[in-house]
């Protein structure tokens, strides 16, 4: 997995797949089966690292995040797919429609094609004790948690952005929902007439902590020295940091969207960089693992056409006329 990279022919590939993730296994199978000599460079930090399990996955909820990319890499690697942990820290193209890439032990290595894979980081907000309850009793999405907390007592930290949306969510899940206002200004008119049919109450002052017994939330702690009994927290990252490093060195284009700057692409992944693809979270916040896979094999077969038929219009252009 590890073996050197040097500077010469034989570390330049067709693809390079920047992450190895969900988005970027899914890529690199697809660009595997079609016959592609393929490189998947991974640092190894998924952004589900803290939940035990995925869920909504068909045919694999309930798996651990671990074990489905062990199972990805070995399906890769049967293809032919080579894969080797290091962290890309930089891009350039080469003058010859590729791409040189340095990784951050110092070797380099070519590309003709590139997919960028690398997610996002959560920066969760700045609440004592909650970052270690993070995938385990702190949640974020209820698509992937609801079934597991159902009927629970929820609490949910506001997000500036929009502080009702993710107790409205919620809400369908159980019926004890309380949103923490916390550093959010009040909901509008009409979404505190939702909260109200939806049964959720409303507490004000900011949230200072986490109350913990037997390594299982209890409760929210507020400024005013309160402690509301919750067991299960939903809280949605202060900023979405997107990996976009390599991207952003390219000179791809970033669109605005309410959770911050991303990467902009078209359906199957291409950014405004010819030769380069983008998938997964570091397109967006909602690439949960299956939406993920789908926009990686969509960018892996993107690629593979791409290759394809420019070499046949190189064939043709090289023929004699007549």
């Amino acid at each position: 997995m590890n073996a050197q990279l040097r500077n010469t022919p034989d570390s330049t590939y067709e693809a390079v797949v920047v992450g190895g993730g969900a988005a970027g296994l899914s890529a690199a199978l697809i660009l595997g089966r079609s016959l592609r000599r393929t490189l998947v460079v991974d640092a190894g930090e998924p952004r589900n690292a803290p939940a035990a399990h995925m869920q909504g996955v068909l045919s694999r909820d309930g798996m651990s995040p671990a074990d489905f990319l062990a199972a990805g890499r070995a399906e890769i690697a049967g293809y032919g797919v080579e894969l080797r942990a290091g962290e890309v820290t930089g891009a350039a193209p080469d003058g010859q429609g590729g791409f040189t890439l340095t990784l951050a032990d110092g070797n380099t290595v070519g590309a003709r094609r590139l997919v960028v894979t690398t997610g996002l980081v959560d920066e969760l907000p700045a609440i004592d004790g909650l970052a270690e309850r993070w995938g385990r009793d702190v949640l974020h999405c209820p698509y992937c948690h609801g079934w597991e907390v159902r009927d629970r007592a929820f609490g949910v930290v506001a997000h500036p952005a929009m502080p009702a949306h993710q107790a409205l969510m919620v809400a369908h899940w159980s019926k004890d929902v309380t949103l923490f206002l916390h550093t959010a200004g009040e909901p509008s008119e009409h979404d505190a007439a939702l909260l109200d049919a939806a049964g959720v109450r409303v507490e004000r002052g900011e949230v200072t902590g986490l109350a913990v017994e037997d390594d299982r939330l209890t409760g929210v702690r507020l400024a005013d020295g309160r402690t509301v009994a919750r067991s299960v927290l939903f809280a949605a990252a202060a900023r979405l940091a997107p990996r976009d490093g390599v991207l952003r060195q390219l000179g791809a284009e970033l669109r605005a969207t309410p959770f911050g700057e991303f990467v902009a692409v078209d359906e199957t992944g291409r950014t405004s960089v010819p030769g380069v693809w983008a998938a997964g979270n570091v397109t967006g916040p909602q690439e949960q693992v299956v939406n993920a896979v789908s926009r990686g094999y969509r960018a892996g077969a993107a690629l593979n056409n791409e290759l394809l038929f420019a070499a046949l219009e190189e064939k043709v252009a090289g023929r004699p006329v007549g």
